[in-house]
Formats: C-alpha cells, structure tokens, sequence
C-alpha cells in the first residue's frame, strides 16, 4: 500500500520531461523509466488499478520511494533512461543481451578526404561525433540524403587504382585517384558539419524550394518525399550535441530557499549523461557564490576522478586559483567556465532546476514530518477534547501464547516520535500460564504507575482494544493513583478511538496524521512485546529439549545458550565446538551432537517421560 508520504511527493512533481527511478526499501533501484510528463507518468503507478500488469504490481509492492532527473526533452529522457538501466541493471527492466546503444553520426575529420557514417561506439580518435540519436530510421535517412547532396565517399579504403560505381554515378568524385582536391571536398564537409550542429546550410533551402516546386506542379506524393527528408533533418537537428574527445565534464547547479541550499552535480562522461548526485548544505546566510565555492573544495579535494572540463552557473572570484589548485594538486588541467548560450548553458539550467526540484522535496518532507508529529499532536488534542497537548503519550500491550511466557510492552512516544529509551518491557508474574488480560493489565498498571515514581506521568495513555478493554483499564488506571490523566482506546477492526465518558466512538480519516500517529503508537506497542515474548519462547523451548538429554544440566544449559543464542547455531556446530563451552566436557558435547543428528523416533526414545 502505498504511503501518504508517497502519494504527497507525486502529487508535487513537476510535468517536465525526465527520467523516474523507484526504489526499494533497502534503497536498490528496481525500476528505470522515462516520461514526456513525469507527475502524470508516476502518478499513474500509485493509483489503485485492477487492470494493472502482473510485473507492475508485484513492482510496486517493493516499491517505497521515487527519485527524479529532470531533462529539457524526451529524447534527452529515452537516452538517460538507457545509460541508467545498463549501469544499475533494475530488477523489473527488461535487459537487452546485445548490450546494443544509441547511435552516433561521425564525421572523421582527423582524414584528408573524411567519410560520414552511422557508428555505435565512441572513440578519441579525433572525430566528430553527433548524437546519441533515437530515431534510427531518420539516422539512416538523413545518410541517404546526404549521399544524393554531396559527392562524398562511402569506403573504408582508399586503396584503389581506379575508381569505383558511385564515381560513373555521379555520387562521389572519386578522392581515392586523386580527381578532387582536399580544399573543394573540405567544403562539403564543413556544410555537413553544421548540419548536424543545428545551423541553416544551402541543403535545407534546396530541399525547401523542391517541395514547393513539387506542390505547384500537383506533384504531391514527391512533395511529400521532400517534406519527409526535412522532417528527418528536423529530428537530427532537435537539440543534438556535438561530442568530441572533450566529452568528460562536470555541470553545477545550485537552488537557495531561505537557510537552505541544494548544491546539484551532473555527470557527463563520453558526451553522454551518466547521472547526477544531490548535496544540501546549511546556507547560515552565505550568498551562492561562496556555497559554490566551498563545495568544489571539499568535493574535489577528496574525489579520484577529475573531468576536464567544469561548467559552473555563476562566476567565481577563485576561478583562476582552482584552475592552478587542479593543476599543482591533481596534476591535470581543468577548464573552468561559466557558459552564456547554446548546450552548454541548457545543461547549467538543467542542473539548476533539479537542484530547485529536489529544494522542494526536501521542505515538503521536512513539513510533512512536522504533519506527522507536532501537527499530529495538536490535531490529536483538538478531535479528543484533551485538557492539553499530549505531549508525552504511552501505550501498552500484552503478548502471550495460551498464557505461556506472558509479556507486556509500553511504548514511549514525546512530540509525536518514538523515545525508544524510554520503552519499557514487562515479564508478567501473576498470569504465567493462564492467560487472563484483565489481571496482566492490573498487574502492568501497578508495575507502572504504582511503584515507578521517578518516571514522568504521561499526557495521554494508549490501550490496544475496543470499548471493553477501555472499560477493563480505566478502574485499574485510576486504582493506582493516575487520576488526571486521559485514556483512550484504538480497536483495530475500523480504528475506532474510544474515549473515557462518551458513549459513542470517534471515527478518524485513514488519511489523517492524528489517525496515523495512533496506529504508529499502537503498533510499536504490538511489536516491541512480540518480539519480547519470541524471545522468551524460543529460550524456554530450547531449554526444554535440553532439559531432557542425559548430561545436560542447568550450568551447561545456560552456558550452551550463552554460546549460541539459537537452537539452530547449536546445530551446525561440531563436537569440538560445543566441548569449547564452559562445564561442557567431550561425553557431554557427543552426546548433544548426536542427539541433534537423531531421526524423529529416535530421539522419541531419548527424551525422558
């Protein structure tokens, strides 16, 4: 079920483009995605649907967090959400076994007569590299096109003594003998190249004049060709980077609200968006600069990697020193710069709004904590009619099976949080072995509230159960001298709270803190007594079995226990092991490891009537 905590935080996700991560209870990312609207896209996980898919529910109910990236795109989103599920490789993601990525435009301008090509793999040989691309189709397309365009070779050798069939079809012009100089073929590709930067070329205005030519003359279905081929250059032009072998940088971005600050750090490496990492930091008045500025000491002085380039949001008046502190210190150069326009600068927004993203996260769960427990306590007080806040709350609980090793637990709760020093514990003396929760409260209330006078009086106690219970506790509460103080009761079927002096129940929202802070009181109660009384259980049954092998007295029972805390680590040990136990001997501990290796019936015949 998922949590009003949860449900808050999606409630308030921005309706950007981004990538999703949802996380389990120990934190491991189960689940990468990606969305065009990140709060409609997440919100649609915690809304209750019959219809769901198997995996998704089974997802979700491992589920306990989310955490965002924002990005200016949703093909920028698609690319993230890749690069994530091969580096973290989520539970419920389906795994590609080609271990396949986006694809890259390289242009090789490291040659004389350089080829365009579509490639998969990266590397620092000079190149220019345009992408990553998630339209395949356009990739190839646009390839296409420029082979039409420009008379630009296609193979890998230049090796030849004659020229090949794209030379007699006028599709290249045949660098490979030498009947095009390096100057006029640098022309065309420079036009490639700022095509693929997003810039205007000669190309987009022939491609244009022929639609329209094609329109005039009613040639629709070759109108369309064209628009087509515009369309594919719009896709690889839309918001594309060029990476080259500079491609490792880091970009900072920082958000201010008040005392507080979140100092955002995104990771590019190869050109390509790894992820990010968050820190919040205690402004105490400082302005962003000075924040900025601590951060890259402490952050760098202790960090192994070092990118080449750093992107900051604002200028510095250290910029110059950290420059020569990378060198002297880390032995690298650093360019350090603080961008005004084109991809650069995007990526510096980017940073900048994530970080204001996770800002208001963490306030909203600082308030959502208060709700939860200053809020809650004075909602309580308010519902109940109490005479003051319940500042300090106890509750109690009784665990026992069919009267055997019975317990009672008191939870301690001060401002609406759990005082766990001051929890309390009872083993019950008057019900062993006949289970009778009237006499075992009365014995608990005199434990408590007659005999421990140093502890503090509570505002407000707790009992597990409906009207009876309350009814059965009062008399016993107030017997022993507890005349001021508030008792109420939570019964579990409808969650029900029952009052001292009204007849009718008060029935509270599910939705509500005050609802909520209850059952966390009462079900804190029903753990810490169950987990004493397992204790106690499982003690006592393995004294038992003892009990009844030969050799096996109270001196070695306590110290066998001693020892190894648990039945099953008495088995597995050997016989050298238990003879190491003090008063143990090696007749006694042989005795004991062959006992534990007996079948069923023969230690039937062991055990003593």
């Amino acid at each position: 079920m998922v949590s009003e905590e949860l449900l808050e935080k999606v409630s308030h996700l921005p309706t950007t483009p981004g990538v999703y991560l949802w996380h389990d209870k120990y934190n491991r990312i189960i689940y990468v995605g990606k969305a065009i609207n990140l709060r409609n896209r997440v919100r649609s996980y915690v809304r209750q649907d019959a219809n769901r898919a198997p995996k998704v529910t089974a997802m979700m109910r491992r589920a306990v967090d989310v955490e965002i990236i924002q990005t200016k795109t949703e093909m920028e989103a698609l690319i993230l959400e890749n690069t994530l599920i091969k580096e973290h490789h989520p539970k419920y993601n389906i795994m590609l076994r080609d271990d396949k990525t986006y694809p890259y435009i390289k242009v090789a301008v490291q040659e004389d007569f350089p080829r365009v090509y579509m490639t998969r793999r990266m590397e620092r040989d000079g190149a220019k590299y345009f992408g990553p691309f998630t339209d395949v189709t356009a990739v190839h397309q646009v390839l296409k096109l420029l082979c039409l365009y420009y008379p630009l070779r296609t193979c890998r050798s230049m090796k030849v003594d004659r020229p090949c069939l794209q030379y007699h079809m006028h599709y290249c012009e045949a660098p490979c003998v030498g009947l095009v100089k390096a100057e006029k073929y640098r022309t065309y590709i420079d036009e490639v190249v700022q095509l693929f930067e997003g810039k205007h070329t000669p190309l987009l205005d022939t491609i244009q004049k022929k639609m329209e030519d094609a329109a005039e003359q009613l040639e629709f279905e070759q109108a369309a060709r064209y628009r087509d081929q515009l369309t594919s250059i719009g896709k690889i032009q839309e918001k594309q980077r060029m990476v080259t072998q500079r491609g490792d940088l880091d970009v900072l971005g920082i958000a201010m609200e008040g005392n507080l600050a979140c100092v955002q750090l995104l990771f590019i490496r190869g050109g390509r968006l790894l992820g990010r990492e968050n820190y919040f930091v205690n402004t105490e008045g400082d302005e962003a600069e000075i924040i900025m500025t601590e951060f890259i000491k402490q952050y760098y002085g202790s960090t192994t990697f070092i990118p080449k380039e750093l992107l900051l949001p604002m200028e510095s008046s250290e910029q110059q020193l950290f420059t020569e502190w990378f060198t002297d210190m880390k032995g690298q150069n650093v360019d350090i710069s603080v961008p005004q326009r084109g991809y650069k600068k995007d990526m510096i927004n980017m940073a900048h709004e994530n970080a204001q993203t996770f800002l208001n996260e963490r306030r909203r769960q600082w308030q959502h904590e208060i709700d939860k427990t200053g809020g809650a306590v004075k909602r309580l007080a308010e519902v109940l009619d109490l005479p003051r806040l319940p500042e300090r709350m106890e509750c109690f609980d009784i665990s026992h099976t069919q009267g055997a090793e019975t317990v009672a637990s008191m939870v301690v709760f001060e401002g609406g949080k759990p005082a766990k020093k001051e929890y309390r514990r009872f083993k019950l003396k008057t019900t062993q072995g006949k289970p009778d929760d009237f006499k075992s409260m009365a014995e608990i209330m005199e434990r408590r509230y007659g005999n421990e006078t140093d502890w503090p009086m509570p505002d407000l106690i707790v009992i597990d159960g409906g009207k009876g219970q309350l009814n059965a506790a009062l008399p016993l509460i107030r017997q022993v001298g507890v005349v001021d103080v508030p008792v109420i009761s939570l019964a579990k079927r409808i969650e029900e709270v029952f009052v001292e002096g009204q007849s009718d129940s008060i029935i509270l929202s599910h939705h509500t803190p005050e609802l909520q802070l209850l059952q966390q009181i009462r079900d804190e109660a029903h753990r810490f007594a169950i987990t004493y009384h397992r204790k106690l259980r499982g003690k006592r049954n393995l004294e038992s079995i003892l009990d009844h092998i030969e050799g096996i007295g109270p001196k070695r029972r306590q110290a066998l226990w001693k020892e190894f805390g648990t039945l099953e680590k008495m088995k597995e040990a050997s016989v050298e092991e238990l003879e190491q136990v003090e008063s143990m001997n090696r007749k006694s501990a042989q005795t004991l490891y062959n006992f534990f290796r007996m079948s069923k019936a023969e230690k039937q015949e062991v055990l003593r009537p």
